[in-house]
Parts: structure tokens; sequence; C-alpha cells
């Protein structure tokens, strides 16, 4: 029973405080829901203030904006009507313009065409003489054709010869005139500029030749060059490619050979063999490297002293090297790194005078021969070699154009071309320079007098003066004194056209006629 009391009252407690619970959850959610109105209300509230300002501040903005478009209006507005203002004045003024000109106009084409009536009047006047002028000449032609018993070509024919007898007098005398002119300023000019050039330019010339000699101490040497047996000469004529002449020469080694460099290799060589001492195929090997390097250095030093003496610079260092070789080379007698150096100094007097760029051309007096270093080892002429090396190593056209122009192979194209063909020249024809084989001189000479022979009416021709100079005897009845001048020239310009020759050449024309009678 106690039990059950226990069970009733434990599911009546249940009961209340189901009911309890559920009482106060309505009251919790009625109090929420109190709250909850309270902060949306508060937050309408807000809201609405916020909107109110904004709508206030909105409006002023308005307000704002819309006095800064009346104000920018009226700005674009006022300075449209001076826009309008400006072009209204300068439209009138053009109309103005516009209408003076036509007013112009309409006087000129008034001018106009009172000047055409007048034209037309003449025209026609003229036209009538014109008719009655070619009517009065067929006349007279007909009455000198009658006068005179010839007819019109044949007194065409007449006067075209006692023209062209005047004309080629004229001629004749024009040119002497013309080029007495020309020789008197260019003589002078020539002279100036070549004698400042060379005044200024002196240059040492060493005289090689294709043999060297080296002293020797004494004349036990010789054996001890030649060694046991040959070996020692063999070597070094093997190390060298320099043939060793051992002669009755006293106290002398004959060193022969073409190739400048390899002499001069086998000389120095030598010289230390004979200073060191020992002399034995192993010594001749080293002293012989030795002697390659010390080459090398001269050739490297030439170069170098080349360019400086001539103030070229900014040139390849293979070029300089070249250069260097060239002070081992030899033209008729002329060492050409000297010459080179004559020439490019010679080339920039002259175009100082001149008031052309002078050190382009000291760069091609310097380089025209650059080819001769290596003409040797490379199949063509010095010329075609030297303007191959100088595109090679990206040098100016002016100065691959020089050396292709220096010797007359083709035409010059520049100014610093002549000057460089001219101071070649210089350099070549002045006394001592060069050497001449007795051969080639007697060919020029031969083919100098071979040209002058070929001339009609030519009697006898003499080469004098080492070839500078011609003179060629006319045969009078053949030749007159105008056809003797016309001959001349075109002596020249075969001269010029088929012979090779430094300096210039003086053609000497002489006709003369002798009256002879005996009085008895």
């Amino acid at each position: 029973m106690c039990i059950i009391d226990l069970a009733i009252g434990l599911l009546i407690g249940l009961v209340i405080a189901v009911i309890a619970s559920f009482i106060f959850f309505k009251l919790g959610i009625k109090y929420r829901k109190k709250q909850a109105e309270e902060k949306i209300g508060g937050a309408e509230n807000e809201a609405v203030k916020i909107l109110n300002e904004a709508v206030k501040q909105a409006e002023s903005k308005k307000r704002e904006v819309l006095l800064e478009a009346k104000e920018e209006i009226h700005k674009s507005k006022e300075t449209l009507e001076k826009e309008i203002r400006d072009r209204r004045n300068e439209v009138q003024r053009l109309e103005r313009r516009l209408l003076q000109k036509e007013e112009t106009l309409d006087r000129k084409m008034e001018a106009l065409e009172q000047k055409d009536e007048q034209l037309n009047k003449k025209t026609k006047e003229v036209q009538s003489l014109h008719d009655k002028t070619l009517e009065i000449q067929k006349k007279q032609i007909e009455e000198l054709e009658r006068i005179s018993g010839l007819s019109v070509e044949e007194a065409k024919d007449y006067l075209l010869k006692n023209i062209e007898s005047e004309v080629k007098h004229e001629a004749a005398i024009l040119i002497k005139e013309i080029e007495a002119k020309a020789k008197e300023e260019a003589d002078k000019k020539a002279k100036d500029i070549i004698a400042c050039a060379i005044q200024k330019c002196a240059a040492d010339h060493v005289s090689e030749i294709t043999v060297s000699v080296v002293p020797l101490p004494n004349d036990e040497m010789k054996g001890r060059i030649i060694g046991r047996e040959g070996r020692n000469i063999r070597t070094l004529e093997t190390l060298t490619g320099i043939d060793l002449i051992i002669d009755d020469t006293p106290e002398a080694v004959i060193l022969s050979g073409f190739d400048p460099i390899k002499r001069e290799v086998a000389r120095i060589t030598l010289e230390k063999l004979i200073l060191d001492g020992r002399i034995h195929p192993a010594r001749i090997e080293e002293m012989v490297e030795k002697a390659k390097k010390e080459v090398e250095n001269t050739i490297r030093q030439e170069g170098d002293r080349a360019t400086f003496e001539t103030g070229v610079h900014g040139l390849h260092p293979e070029v300089i090297k070249l250069l260097g070789k060239l002070r081992f080379r030899t033209s008729y007698g002329q060492n050409v790194l000297n010459h080179s150096i004559e020439v490019a100094q010679l080339a920039g007097l002259m175009a100082a005078e001149l008031g052309v760029d002078v050190t382009l051309a000291k760069r091609a007096g310097l380089l025209h021969d650059i080819g001769k270093a290596v003409d040797h080892e490379i199949e063509g002429s010095h010329v075609t070699i030297g303007a191959d090396l100088a595109k090679k190593y990206k040098e100016n056209n002016d100065v691959v154009s020089a050396i292709l122009s220096h010797h007359g192979d083709i035409e010059a194209t520049s100014i610093v071309a002549v000057l460089v063909q001219a101071a070649d020249s210089i350099s070549a024809a002045r006394p001592g320079a060069r050497r001449e084989t007795l051969e080639s001189y007697i060919k020029r000479l031969e083919k100098l007098e071979e040209i002058a022979n070929s001339f009609n009416g030519v009697e006898k021709s003499f080469a004098i003066q080492a070839g500078r100079e011609v003179r060629i005897m006319v045969k009078p009845e053949d030749v007159s004194d105008e056809g003797m001048v016309l001959m001349t020239r075109e002596i020249v310009k075969k001269i010029e056209d088929e012979l090779e020759y430094p300096g210039q050449i003086k053609v000497n024309v002489i006709r003369e006629v002798r009256a002879i009678e005996y009085a008895k």
C-alpha cells in the first residue's frame, strides 16, 4: 500500500512539474516576444531617422550639383558665344577678302581678254608677215641660185667645208689655250700640295736583297756551323728553309732565300748560335724557336710603329701583324712598310690641303699594299688580296676602293682613292726609291715608241729621259699645225690607257718645214 501511495505521489508530482514547465515556457515566450518587439520598434525608429538624414543630405547634394551644373552651363554658354562671335568675325573677314579677290580677278580677266584680242591681232599680222617673208626668201634663193650657178645643197656643202676648216682651226687654238691654262693652274696647285707633302715627309729606306750576310768571328766557325758530316748545316737549312752558302768569303756566311721572314729567322738563329758557341742539332732547334718568337715580336712592334707614326688607330690586331710583315717585304728594292708609311703621310698631307678627311686618307694609304704581306701565300694580285683582307676586317668602303684603284685597275670612286694613287706614284717615282730591271726598262721604252709610231703622219719617235719624255717628228705634208695639237692629245690618251708608269710622261710633237735654196 505504501508503494502504491508513493507511486501515486510521484505521478502527481510529475504531472504538476509538467504543467508548471508548460506554464513557465509560455510565459518565457511572451517575455522574449515582448523584448523582440521592443528591439524591432527601436530599429525601425533608427532606420527612419537614418532615412530622414539621408534624404536631407541627398537634397542638399542635389542643390549643390544643380548649382554647379548651372554655373558650368553658364560658362560653356559664354565660351560658345565668344567662339561664335570670333567665327562670325572671321567669316566676315574672309567674305570681304573673297569679294576683293573676285573684284581683282574680274579686273585681271578683263585685262587678259584685252591682251588676248591684241595677241590674236598680232598673230594674224605675224602670220601674214611670215608668209610674205617665205615668198621673198624663195624668190631670193631662186635669184641667188641663178646668179651663183649653185643649188642649195651645193651651197650647203661649200659652206660646211669652209666652216669645218675654220672650226678645226679654232678648236685647235682653243685646246691649246685651255690646256695651257689648265696646266698652268693645275701644275701650280699640284706642285704646291706635293711639295708641301714631300717637305713634311721624310723616311729612311733600307736596301734589301735576297741574301743576308752574317759575320763570323773567325774562319774556324765555318767548320762548326757545318758540323760532323754536315749535320748542323742540314738541320739549320731544314728548320729555317734557307740556304746557307759557306764559301771562300772571309769570316762571313751568306744566307740565301726569297722569303725575307725566314731569312731573318735564319740570321738571328745563326748569330745566337755563334754567340752561344754550342752548335749541335738540338741547340739549333731551340735557337730557331727563339728566333721565330723574336721575329714575331719584331713584326708586332713594326706594325705598332707604323700605326703610331701615321696616327692610324683602331686597326684589327691581324691587320697590324700584316703591316709588320711588310717590314721584311721589298718591291723594286723599296721597303714596302716604309713605302706604305710614306704613302699614308703624303696622302694625309694632301688631304689636309684639300680639306678631305685626313684620318681616312692616312688609313687608306697605310693599307694600300697590305696584300703584299701574304701574296706569296694566297693566289691572286696583291690588289685583290688587299681588298679582300680589308673587307674581311670590316674596313671602310673608301679604304677598299683606294686599295682596288691605287694601280689603276679600276676607276677611283672617291677623292681619298685618287690621293692614295697620287701618293703611291710620288713615293715610287722619287729618285732612288725604286730599282727597275734593265729588261722591263727597255720594254717600257720600246712600247712608248711603238705607241707613238702607230699614228699616221709620224716620221720618227724617240723615248728620252728614262722614259719620262717622248719626242715625235711628224711629216709636215701629212700633219698640219692644227692636226698636230689633236694628234698630241690622242697619243697622250693612248699612253695613259696602255702603259703603267710612275709620275708623268711628256709628249713633245715637232713639225718642221724647211726651205733650202742655193745661190750660184
